[in-house]
């Protein structure tokens, strides 16, 4: 490579490898942080339920909308350049966040952060797939990145709890703004422009009608959960999102280069691998979430406490892609897919047991094999997506996976948190718990978003006992369905994928044709 004054001295691979992977981190350390410190946010702005699950969902939504777009505006006009400006706005939006003055304000900026977060991640994969081109070196390059994003995940739930016992919940957000500064100097100093001149062109009606269906299947399921599942609140988001889907799928097979080439799909190992992919995301990466509202509102532990319990599911997560290297030595790669699957179907099933019985081992040891089977899909995910395309179609396969990783871990949040808030509302009022308090069901929806202190707030001391006591309990049992449905899913999963991807036979006929 040449300047204009010589030989342009080549940047050090690895500054450069580092520097886009905290980029990519920080997208999994803000999700996860802000998952511990729900609760507390509900507490202070005495938020509905949905409120909680639109300040998680507000951002994934965006951020998985408009990964694809993000990464073909990078290609487009700069990696570099879009990924300092997801940087900029990230932090931006952060600050938004922490400033937030009611609970709706809060996911509007979550939102605004979701959207900058897809200009983060996108441009900073990119620069990763740009700068390792020999097999080898890229392999490695993604084994560091993957073991980045999985200490990302160990620290980001004790990192949490700390901020909302030391800090408070709104230094969950504040603490990005000095990160992405030293990442904004990181990016000037080690990573330099490159571009793709032969880049698609975007594609506004899919932008559009993608995020119309995901918004619209959001919508749907939590205003189910919140208004009653055959509401029209419920019925339009479902009926808009199934709309959306029909005519992007029309808009995208009338382009010559669409956004998402459906032929792709045309590939069962490639349907098979999105699939996992998807699955995994919503079985498992999903209960980063959802765990952590288990730990404080059904086991009644502080923010802290929860942070700290997250550790089995996260130290799992972190050891088990490496676990899933030396097994493919032994079975195929769909075989490890099958295998993981299964783990978080069992893993799930096992936690869903230990909530019905409050037990703390039993919930630790499920949330050990739930990070099992999570680890071994998040190494090999990925992997199996990108093995089953031709080399020219790496990038849109690329945006697909991711793509589908995020859609995961929106619809599965959106669809759980929908069957945790309806049966633990059901179990509540079966309870009697909170007699005292006014209505059932806005007592009910003050349990579900982890308000007990301002549900409990007409109670004296002994009837506020044993209220705490059944509120605790109706949250577990509400839990446990919910991961039941989780496990099952995972397990149905496990199935479609080896349907898909074993091995095919060839017939006779097709072998002397082909020996012909």
């Amino acid at each position: 490579m040449r300047g204009r004054g010589g030989p342009i001295r080549p940047l050090n691979p690895l500054f450069v490898l580092l520097t886009a992977s905290t980029g990519c981190a920080l997208t999994v350390l803000d999700t996860n942080m802000v998952a511990i410190v729900l609760p507390t946010i509900a507490r202070e702005f005495q938020a509905s339920f949905a409120d909680v699950e639109w300040v998680i969902s507000t951002y994934v939504l965006c951020f998985a909308s408009l990964l694809l777009p993000a990464g073909a505006i990078a290609d487009r006009y700069g990696r570099r350049r879009i990924y300092l400006s997801g940087i900029f706005a990230f932090a931006a939006t952060s600050l938004l966040c922490g400033l937030a003055p009611s609970a709706k304000a809060l996911y509007i900026a979550r939102a605004l952060q979701g959207v900058s977060a897809a200009f983060l991640l996108a441009p900073a994969l990119a620069i990763i797939g740009h700068t390792f081109h020999d097999p080898a070196e890229r392999n490695r390059a993604w084994a560091v990145w993957g073991s980045i994003m999985g200490l990302t995940m160990v620290l980001a739930p004790v990192s949490g709890g700390v901020i909302a016992s030391a800090l408070g919940w709104r230094w969950a957000f504040y603490i990005n703004v000095p990160i992405c500064l030293l990442l904004a100097w990181s990016v000037t100093v080690f990573v330099r422009e490159t571009k793709d001149t032969d880049a698609r062109s975007l594609d506004p009606a899919g932008i559009v009608l993608f995020a119309s269906f995901m918004f619209g299947m959001t919508w749907g399921m939590i205003n189910g959960q919140a208004h009653g599942w055959g509401s029209w609140h419920a019925i339009s988001g479902f009926l808009g999102g199934g709309i959306a889907l029909g005519i992007f799928v029309a808009v995208e097979r009338a382009q010559t280069r669409p956004m998402l080439d459906l032929k792709l799909f045309s590939n069962p190992r490639f349907l098979g691998g999105v699939w996992a992919m998807f699955a995994y995301a919503a079985s498992a990466q999903v209960m980063a979430s959802m765990l952590p509202l288990f730990l404080q509102n059904g086991l009644g532990r502080s923010a802290l406490q929860a942070g700290l319990s997250m550790l089995p599911f996260a130290l799992a997560m972190l050891i088990f892609p490496h676990v899933g290297r030396m097994v493919e030595r032994c079975i195929s790669s769909h075989g490890v897919l099958v295998t993981g699957l299964g783990f978080v179907a069992a893993g799930n099933a096992l936690t869903a047991w230990g909530a019905a019985l409050s037990s703390w081992p039993v919930v630790m040891s499920g949330m050990v094999v739930l990070g099992s089977g999570g680890g071994l899909l998040n190494g090999e995910t990925q992997k199996a997506i990108m093995s089953t395309v031709p080399r020219e179609r790496s990038g849109m396969a690329s945006g697909i996976s991711t793509t589908s990783r995020f859609s995961g871990i929106l619809l599965g949040f959106a669809m759980l948190s929908g069957i945790l808030a309806t049966t633990v509302r059901s179990r509540i009022v079966a309870l009697g718990c909170g007699e005292g308090c006014g209505h059932p069901l806005e007592f009910a929806d003050a349990i579900v978003a982890g308000d007990l202190s301002d549900a409990l707030a007409g109670l004296g001391n002994g009837s506020r006992n044993l209220a705490i006591k059944k509120a605790h309990h109706a949250f577990a049992d509400g839990f446990s369905i919910t991961l039941l449905v989780a496990a099952a899913f995972a397990l149905f999963s496990s199935i479609l994928v080896y349907a898909l991807m074993r091995p095919r036979k060839v017939s006779a006929p097709h072998k002397a044709e082909v020996s012909g």
